[in-house]
């Protein structure tokens, strides 16, 4: 029997609202098998699903906070990398590609391919070339499974550069992988207007990614 762990309220502050689960299903006595795409292609369509070393994983769709924070980075850097318009062009830059790397199945909020490693989307409605660059936006729930298992399989698959956005601490970390350990190369947040590898091309407005000003009364 494989195991489903429900990933919680994605990207939301509390881990107790009506749709925060952490419930894990499995029957005691029974050898677990790993999970296969046949049993992710079973789950609900409105659930974000993922098979991190051999685990089912189910997450509802991000949470308002989470969701912002996604669609300001990407809008940052879509238009100087992905398009050329104001910077050097050069990537692909997709909000939740469905990645397909060895038996694990990882879904970021955002990911970047070089365009000379890729320069042409795939015909199947998935991607099993590793991404050159990836982030994920963390919420209480999700942490260790962004921070610990996805991290690691990025690092398995040569990732070169993983960010972590987190849209409650309001604070950026950029990690580079060298010689397959993570190195947090740099830290911002707030208000802070950074250049971070691999985008370092341009000024990133970090204001972009939050949805209230810092140390803003709630």
């Amino acid at each position: 029997m494989f195991t489903v762990r429900r990933g919680g309220c994605r990207g939301s502050e509390s881990a107790s609202g009506a749709l925060c689960y952490r419930r894990r299903v499995a029957h005691p006595g029974r050898v677990r098998k790993s999970a296969t795409y046949d049993d992710l292609l079973k789950l609900p369509e409105n659930l974000v699903a993922e098979i991190l070393n051999g685990e089912l994983y189910a997450s509802p769709r991000p949470a308002p906070r989470h969701a912002d924070a996604g669609s300001g980075l990407g809008g940052a850097l879509r238009g100087p990398f992905d398009r050329g318009r104001g910077g050097p062009g050069g990537w692909r830059i997709l909000f939740e590609p469905e990645l397909h790397l060895g038996r694990d199945v990882v879904v970021p909020d955002l990911a970047g391919w070089r365009h000379a490693r890729l320069p042409q989307l795939p015909r199947e409605a998935f991607f099993s070339l590793a991404p050159d660059w990836v982030c994920e936006v963390v919420s209480p729930s999700t942490a260790a499974m962004d921070r610990v298992h996805k991290v690691s399989i990025y690092a398995r698959e040569g990732v070169t550069h993983t960010w972590l956005v987190d849209p409650i601490a309001q604070t950026l970390e950029v990690l580079h992988l060298d010689a397959g350990r993570w190195t947090i190369v740099f830290t911002g947040s707030g208000t802070d207007v950074v250049r971070a590898e691999p985008f370092e091309a341009i000024d990133l407005d970090l204001t972009l990614l939050w949805d209230e000003p810092p140390d803003a009364t709630p």
